[in-house]
């Protein structure tokens, strides 16, 4: 453990709001370094991810693909029966299973000495956080507490459920309207409709997934289709209306949907309500995001800020790493920055899409000369399967140095797949490295690389 210089004239050396996956890991990491340290959450521990994001949303992934794998399995000699989905059973299953990381994360926080408050912290002054009306001094805040689902203004607006709601409702909604293009937004059509539920998409632009690669747009559009979702482009609500058997909802182009619940996912914006940043030297985006050094800090010294909330890639491993390099520099004396370049995503549509580096515009941009290898097959399982889906893999070469700079994929377990090709692509892996490297037979993975012949420069 590090010797952490402390100041007896502040309660603690570090407050953090938010007990989120950034937070946590400032905090515990700072508090295994010595550091006097204190944290403040108004909800629930972990944060978005682990209550309404990541970890309820991929457990709601698996329960929606059994429905198309007892089809699947016909094909294959399995006569599975009839199959039935009890949503009280996933939803309540789930809820004992978030219960049980809150648990793991408030033991995470304690076991270092972290001081958890329950509570909204609230700048009084740049050193000291008032909670539930009592005041705590301290020499540094971090203020992490994420983004918060974002719900146009419209006539019915009100009845629209957002990711905060969806995954706890008491009836399963048979007929689901799903509002927004993005991630979230996708992810979700494809849980509900693989559970059963009559689901529309509508997306206010002519094509959805903004910032992916333009590939991977038109391939997932037509596979989300094949699978089922009424998806829409060029589509906005306009209004809303309560019936007696649900949402009777009217779009911009005058075409009328009714449904039993709407789910809004049009975005997400820094959650600083309450907080009392404005009444500081913290400067803002034009976006509403705060703004920071590349040490997490503020215009205001003794307040930092990181995850979500500081806009910048709005991913639970970029916050860990976030909170590691502040909880670092602060009380261990270490200079480590994030490297934001080649980190993977992956988004849990059905099919899944993965994707590490930049896009092929975002390539051309940068690097001018490029060369572009792109592979669509169907799937092996699904020459015995029937189901009419397809796969999609696309790498993007810098010409000049031969390095992969980007690597893009849409099917069956693109997350997995993508996690080993990011240690290449960090790495510095040229299409030679992946020539010359062995695939394995036979796999989907073995795509990347196999594909000799491009399709454009």
């Amino acid at each position: 453990m590090s010797e952490v210089s402390t100041n007896a004239q502040f309660d603690y050396d570090l407050f953090v709001i938010g007990a989120g996956s950034g937070g946590v890991r400032a905090a515990r990491m700072a508090a295994s370094m010595g550091a006097r340290v204190a944290i403040a959450e108004d909800r629930y521990m972990g944060g978005t991810c682990v209550n309404v994001g990541c970890v309820p949303k991929k457990l709601y992934v698996y329960a929606s693909e059994f429905g198309k794998g007892f089809k699947d399995a016909e094909g294959f000699g399995w006569q599975a029966g009839d199959a039935h989905f009890d949503w009280a059973t996933l939803r309540d299953n789930k809820k004992a299973e978030i219960l049980r990381l809150n648990a793991i994360y408030e033991r995470l926080l304690e076991t270092p000495g972290v001081k958890i408050i329950e509570g909204r912290g609230h700048v009084h002054n740049p050193n000291t956080v008032e909670v539930n009306g009592k005041q705590y001094t301290t020499a540094r805040i971090l203020v992490a507490t994420g983004t918060w689902p974002f719900v146009p203004s419209m006539p019915g607006s009100e009845h629209m459920l957002t990711s905060n709601e969806i995954f706890d409702l008491e009836v399963f909604p048979e007929r689901l309207l799903i509002v927004g293009g993005g991630y979230i937004a996708t992810e979700f059509a494809g849980i509900f409709n693989g559970l059963g539920s009559k689901v529309t998409q509508v997306y206010r632009a002519g094509l959805f997934m903004r910032g992916f690669d333009d590939d991977v747009r038109h391939f997932l559009a037509e596979e989300v289709r094949k699978s089922g979702v009424d998806l829409r482009f060029n589509t906005n609500p306009a209004s809303i209306e309560a019936t007696q058997n649900g949402y009777s909802v009217t779009m911009d182009d005058g075409s009328v949907v009714d449904v039993d619940a709407i789910l809004c996912a049009t975005g997400r914006k820094p959650n600083i309500a309450g907080l009392n940043l404005e009444d500081t030297d913290v400067a803002f985006t034009e976006h509403g995001f705060v703004k920071v050094d590349k040490d997490f800090r503020t215009a205001e010294p003794s307040i930092y800020a990181l995850g979500d909330l500081i806009g910048g890639p709005q991913l639970t491993p970029v916050a860990l790493e976030e909170g590691m390099a502040f909880a670092r520099a602060q009380f261990d004396g270490q200079e480590t920055n994030v490297d934001y370049e080649y980190i993977p995503t992956a988004v849990f549509s059905q099919p899944n899409v993965g994707t590490v580096g930049f896009t092929e515009a975002e390539a051309r941009e940068k690097f001018g000369e490029i060369t572009v290898y792109r592979s669509e097959f169907k799937p092996m399982k699904h020459t015995l399967s029937g189901r009419n889906e397809r796969s999609l893999m696309k790498l993007i070469v810098d010409k000049a140095s031969d390095r992969v700079v980007g690597l893009h994929m849409v099917g069956p377990d693109a997350g997995e797949i993508l996690q080993g090709m990011a240690i290449a692509m960090r790495s510095g892996a040229t299409k030679t490295d992946f020539d010359r490297t062995v695939g394995i037979h036979p796999t989907a993975a073995e795509e990347f690389v196999t594909m000799r012949e491009p399709v454009s420069n």
